[in-house]
């Protein structure tokens, strides 16, 4: 109980309650001694009796327990002394950081276009290096296969046209075939499907496909779990369609080969064209990573469909920068390697289109211009950063996925006239159709074409198609890297040597026109312009800011006592 005049309560028991506490204690300690000596327990340690003189070799015995006991002193000394360097360290980095706080404005902005400018010199050389390794990788595709499959983009299947690959692989003299592939057939309308297939089977054997982009299965096993748990996907996105007459054809044509070794053929093309999904679709597995971002395959990648036919996967086709923008918007992997901006791409896209169509497609009001697109879009997707602002960036990137992705509906015309590419000639044609049974391919895909869902002419945007993309198969044809700009040389070096060129402007501007005036002075004097940039020295002036002293010393300083008239 605490008394009141007290702070702390008293610890005062009454007799019987500390006797019966002790009782309790003596009881509890008797039972635990009880139980140990039954289990054999003793609490007393035995006293090392050491190495009796009798033992053998114990001059030996006792030189090694010296040396165990000297090793885990030193361990214990290294221990102290890594954490005593990285104590040292941690408070190094905090100096660092309270330093950086307290830094100079000018300092700052200039340590961060340093590391800026070697980030950039980094990425471009990572980008370089990563160039020549998918061509490559391309070239090893192109060698290895025996049938080159060219995914097209049904969209625009001219625009994901490469005659340097085709030329590539017709310089061979028929010992490897071409054959085109019309991906994502759900998203152009039936008519202008059609059309594109009437003109693609005139120059090589051309398979209507729709890749399924929904599988998530990376083993036979899971596969067989989820069809045991009824677990079909029967979505639009998770179905495929084409890929059992592909299959057939290509399955006939390996055992008309009579080789012992199996069919590889090698899947060729462009950018986010579907070339992963298309595998992934014939071997109904994840076999290949996919996906809505672009360049995702960096090297070639080997999988068994059949114990015939073996497909190979390979990275896109690197676009050549001569290349019209909307081209390289997109087939190129420029938004994602950093060497364009995205709004730059949704600007050139959008030029090719309809602004009507847009306008009903992503229901959204009149603009005039790709910003004021893109502020519209962002507004109605709820794109937001902190503080409310709209995320322009990311509706532009929403906007290309879109466009790259299996999501928007857009289709471009088939040209009217239809000559032969030069590089291909009517006994070629016939070469490709060779060996491949052509009725059953053509049948094949008007059963696709029936069943598919495909998209009204009215929903569907109208697309400019500026032709064949041309590309880089050499790896001599990737350009050199850009040499780095004079004026960041000198501000790198001016940072070695310590100077502050940035504090140096800025108190050319606070004195701006002390130096203009020394500067015309000079050249009046001299009568030529300086060929090095001039820099006017700063004089700093000492101004008197006593007010009485400077009134006793003026001589026409206004007399407070006068009255005003």
């Amino acid at each position: 109980m605490k008394r009141p005049k007290l702070k702390k309560a008293s610890k005062r028991l009454s007799c019987a309650k500390r006797f019966k506490i002790q009782k309790k204690v003596r009881e509890h300690t008797r039972k635990l001694r009880k139980e140990a000596k039954k289990k054999g327990i003793s609490k007393r340690v035995k006293k090392d009796i050491g190495v009796p003189n009798s033992a053998p070799f114990k001059e030996e015995i006792l030189r090694e327990a010296e040396q165990r006991k000297l090793q885990l002193e030193e361990l214990k000394e290294q221990n102290r002394v890594a954490k005593q360097t990285e104590k040292a360290q941690k408070r190094k980095k905090e100096k660092e950081a309270a330093k950086a706080e307290t830094e100079p404005k000018a300092k700052k902005q200039k340590k961060d276009k340093k590391t800026k400018q070697q980030q950039k010199k980094s990425t471009t050389g990572t980008n370089k290096s990563a160039k020549r390794f998918r061509c490559k990788e391309l070239n090893k595709v192109i060698e290895a296969s025996d049938i080159l499959v060219e995914v097209l983009d049904a969209r625009d299947p001219l625009g994901c046209r490469c005659p340097e690959l085709e030329e590539a692989v017709l310089k061979h003299e028929g010992k490897k075939k071409l054959m085109f592939v019309l991906n994502k057939i759900d998203l152009v309308p039936k008519d202008n499907l059609k059309k594109w297939l009437e003109y693609l089977q005139l120059e090589c054997p051309t398979f209507v496909f729709k890749a399924s982009t929904q599988l998530q299965d990376r083993t036979v096993e899971e596969k067989r779990r989820r069809r045991m748990a009824n677990g079909v996907d029967h979505s639009r996105a998770g179905t495929a369609l084409g890929h059992t007459s592909l299959l057939e054809v290509l399955g006939e044509y390996a055992t008309t080969l009579n080789t012992e070794s199996m069919l590889k053929v090698g899947i060729v093309g462009f950018p986010s064209t579907g070339k992963s999904s298309l595998i992934n679709s014939l071997k109904g597995l994840r076999a290949c990573h996919a996906g809505v971002q672009r360049g995702l395959t960096k090297c070639m990648q080997e999988v068994h469909i059949s114990k015939t036919v073996k497909m190979i996967d390979s990275p896109g086709i690197i676009a050549t920068p001569s290349n019209s923008p909307v081209s390289m918007a997109l087939r190129s992997l420029q938004v994602e390697e950093k060497e364009e901006s995205s709004l730059e791409a949704v600007r050139t896209l959008l030029k090719q289109c309809d602004q009507q169509q847009i306008m009903l497609q992503y229901n959204v009001p009149d603009y005039r211009n790709s910003v004021e697109f893109l502020t519209c879009f962002a507004k109605k997707r709820g794109f937001l950063l902190k503080g409310g602002v709209l995320n322009t960036e990311l509706a532009a990137t929403t906007f290309l996925n879109d466009w790259t992705g299996a999501k928007l509906s857009y289709h471009s015309k088939p040209p009217d006239n239809h000559p032969l590419p030069p590089y291909l000639s009517d006994t070629m044609v016939t070469e490709m159709q060779g060996g491949l049974d052509m009725d059953k391919l053509k049948s094949g895909n008007e059963e696709i074409i029936n069943s598919v869902k495909c998209p009204n002419p009215a929903s569907s945007i109208g697309f400019l198609s500026t032709g064949p993309t041309a590309g880089m198969l050499n790896e001599s044809e990737i350009p050199e890297e850009k040499a780095v700009v004079q004026e960041e040389e000198e501000d790198a070096e001016n940072m070695e040597n310590g100077s502050e060129p940035e504090e140096s402007a800025e108190m050319d501007e606070l004195h701006g026109d002390d130096g203009m005036e020394e500067e015309t002075k000079q050249k009046k004097l001299t009568g030529k312009a300086s060929s090095e940039p001039h820099k006017a020295a700063v004089k700093r002036v000492a101004f008197n800011v006593d007010l009485s002293s400077a009134q006793q010393n003026d001589d026409e300083a206004y007399d407070f006592n006068t009255d005003f008239i």
